[in-house]
């Protein structure tokens, strides 16, 4: 056998140790991981022959938590040495992939009744974001998911939400009814009077048309502020 062939044949450096971490995660699931060797883990999946230890530390240093590692943009990744576009593939897909999980519960159910479902797919969806985002989520008249769409992004003021595309939307999706929710990036969900406004814009314009205003939901970190919850949608229709 030629020197080429015995160096073909070589394990590679860290192959124990991905191997390790596999079998660690088929028997035990996540539980007793690390959040750097949670990255570590997804990187593996697209990085053939190489540790990815000290690139999910680096992740890890410069995003601060794993929910930022996983909403950091793939240029920002990029800019850790040692992650490339090829093999960010795991981390990426993975954020996708419980987006879709927790969007398909929610559809054809009735987020009304199943409160936490809802929350839980708007706070995984939302709460890291860099930048506000506004979703509206539109409702049959059985109140059950027909679709749940991002309608805004960008710093939301009463100028920046437009009432006509909202009523536009929920028409083309044949919405009887809507839940609006948007994320705070700073991490506080109290409502700001642009808040208000915005929300009174909403519940003036879509009753005019005959569609019902159930709620609207900021997202902040680890907690939420609900409309609804605290009276504010039922005072607003009063007062319209």
């Amino acid at each position: 056998m030629s020197d080429k062939d015995l160096k073909k044949n070589k394990p590679h450096k860290g192959a124990g140790h991905r191997k390790r971490l596999r079998e660690k995660f088929l028997k035990t699931g996540l539980d007793g991981f690390l959040d750097y060797e949670v990255i570590e883990l997804l990187l593996t999946l697209a990085t053939p022959r190489k540790d990815c230890k000290e690139q999910a530390k680096k992740a890890m240093e410069e995003f601060k938590s794993l929910q930022g590692v996983f909403e950091a943009h793939p240029s920002e990744l990029c800019e850790i040495d040692g992650i490339g576009p090829t093999n960010l593939l795991g981390i990426k897909l993975v954020k996708a992939v419980a987006d879709r999980y927790l969007e398909t519960r929610l559809e054809k159910s009735d987020p009304i009744s199943n409160s936490k479902a809802l929350f839980d797919y708007l706070y995984m969806n939302m709460k890291d974001r860099s930048r506000e985002c506004f979703k509206a989520v539109f409702l049959d008249a059985k109140n059950r998911v027909i679709t749940i769409k991002t309608l805004f992004e960008g710093t939301l003021t009463a100028s920046s939400v437009y009432p006509r595309e909202v009523i536009k939307a929920a028409i083309q999706n044949n919405a009887a009814a809507l839940i609006f929710a948007h994320n705070h990036p700073s991490g506080d969900p109290k409502p700001s009077k642009e808040d208000i406004d915005i929300t009174r814009l909403l519940v003036s314009a879509c009753k005019l048309v005959g569609i019902t205003v159930h709620e609207h939901l900021i997202i902040g970190n680890m907690e939420y502020y609900s409309f609804a919850d605290n009276g504010d949608i039922a005072r607003m229709n009063r007062e319209i």
